[in-house]
């Protein structure tokens, strides 16, 4: 976390982007579903995309998500990066 601008709504996007879904209790559908995305070693991108576009525009609607860019730094090990790119120039 940061020490100053937590509020700020690019932040907040890209944090929620870090969240797996299941992993906060009693709101178990924040979160990107990355488990059931990523499988086979064959990921989804599209699909990952998608969700991750939906979850940030129903958790953080001061945003407005124009591109999802997903980036396999060590796909065998599940990490992945994600690039939000938000109207108004922001990521």
């Amino acid at each position: 976390m940061r020490s100053s601008g937590n509020g700020n709504p690019a932040v907040c996007a890209d944090n929620l982007t870090k969240i797996s879904r299941g992993e906060i209790p009693y709101d178990r559908i924040r979160g990107v579903k990355f488990a059931e995305l990523i499988g086979d070693g064959l990921m989804k991108s599209s699909d990952l995309a998608e969700d991750i576009s939906w979850m940030v525009g129903t958790y953080e609607p001061r945003v407005t998500v124009e591109d999802v860019e997903v980036t396999a730094e060590d796909a065998v090990n599940g990490r992945l990066n994600v690039t939000l790119i938000l109207a108004g120039g922001g990521t």
